[in-house]
């Protein structure tokens, strides 16, 4: 047979870096390895919900709203276990109610910086500088552009962000490494680029790019159907953006389907830093515990029990006695 020698791909493996740690993913498990506060690796694995092996996960265009929903998701409540785990007192845990509500604000701020705010910027132009509403569409989409790179080079001047950003770059080489088909070391996985086609950064560059040529196909609209409309069509956007990822990956060796990933390539210089040995260590170890309960006939998650940090008892004040001065005697 012709296809007798050829070997079956490669399951394709994702991650996500998150404080002092990574998270890998495949089609049934995630793995996520931390450094704690004492310098230790700690992990927590877990089964994936029965959606990401379900049918509708191998439908094109609507798995990529899986993809969406894994980043909101599981993503976010990865972070909150990594913050936890970095947590110095049970009053810094951030957990249940608390942590439903961060994230929630967190989503609103994005949606509304991203899409709401190039849109009412675009309005505004075509208001004031009489433009066209394709030359007020386009430039919507200048200004959202313009905002996501402002936005990465303000948050990536913190030094609490460069260190998850060296975490990213640590699953990017690993991820690599292993495609590559060379034992994960650290020594091995750094000699990999920091750079990867399916980087949830290419990811949203895509969809930016994608909704600079659907929104300029719409016609004008008052500012309150454009405004709805944006967010109405960002699942549209993750599906088509998720699928063009895919069609790159499996063709990056074609000079063509280079040369269209390389500004999302570029982009990731924004989001990856050059990861130290520790942090390499730490993403092998997300990466192997992943794989092998992916792997295993018998799979056993490892869940990650945090006990409170103990509380420093109070000192207390000890007073000193001294003796009742004596009253003075009149003779």
């Amino acid at each position: 047979m012709a296809n007798a020698g050829k070997q079956a791909p490669k399951p394709l493996y994702g991650g996500q870096a998150v404080i002092e740690g990574v998270m890998m993913r495949g089609p049934r498990f995630m793995a996520v390895a931390m450094r704690d506060p004492k310098g230790k690796i700690v992990l927590h694995s877990e089964a994936l919900g029965p959606i990401y092996s379900s049918r509708w996960a191998k439908v094109p265009f609507l798995r990529g709203l899986l993809l969406l929903w894994d980043a909101l998701g599981l993503g976010s409540r990865v972070l909150g276990l990594s913050a936890n785990v970095q947590a110095e007192s049970e009053d810094e845990k951030l957990e249940g109610a608390p942590l439903a509500i961060t994230m929630l604000i967190s989503f609103s701020f994005a949606i509304g910086l991203f899409f709401l705010l190039p849109a009412g910027l675009g309005h505004l132009a075509e208001r004031l500088l009489s433009l066209t509403p394709l030359t007020g569409n386009l430039l919507e989409g200048v200004f959202r552009l313009l905002i996501l790179l402002g936005y990465l080079w303000a948050v990536g001047r913190m030094d609490e962000i460069r260190r998850v950003f060296g975490y990213h770059g640590a699953e990017h080489k690993t991820i690599h490494a292993y495609e590559a088909g060379v034992k994960l070391t650290p020594k091995n996985v750094a000699t990999f680029p920091l750079e990867h086609p399916r980087c949830g950064t290419a990811f949203l560059l895509t969809v930016i790019v994608l909704s600079i040529l659907v929104f300029t196909l719409i016609g004008p609209l008052p500012l309150l159907p454009r405004l709805l409309l944006r967010v109405a069509l960002i699942p549209v956007l993750a599906g088509i953006a998720y699928e063009y990822l895919r069609w790159t990956a499996s063709n990056i060796r074609n000079p063509l389907v280079r040369l269209l990933v390389a500004p999302n390539l570029a982009l990731q210089r924004l989001t990856t830093r050059p990861p130290d040995p520790k942090m390499l260590e730490v993403s092998i170890a997300a990466f192997n515990e992943m794989l092998k309960l992916e792997t295993s006939k018998a799979p056993k998650p490892k869940e990650l029990k945090l006990t409170p940090p103990k509380k420093k008892a109070a000192r207390k004040k000890t007073v000193k006695k001294t003796a009742a001065p004596k009253k003075a005697t009149v003779k």
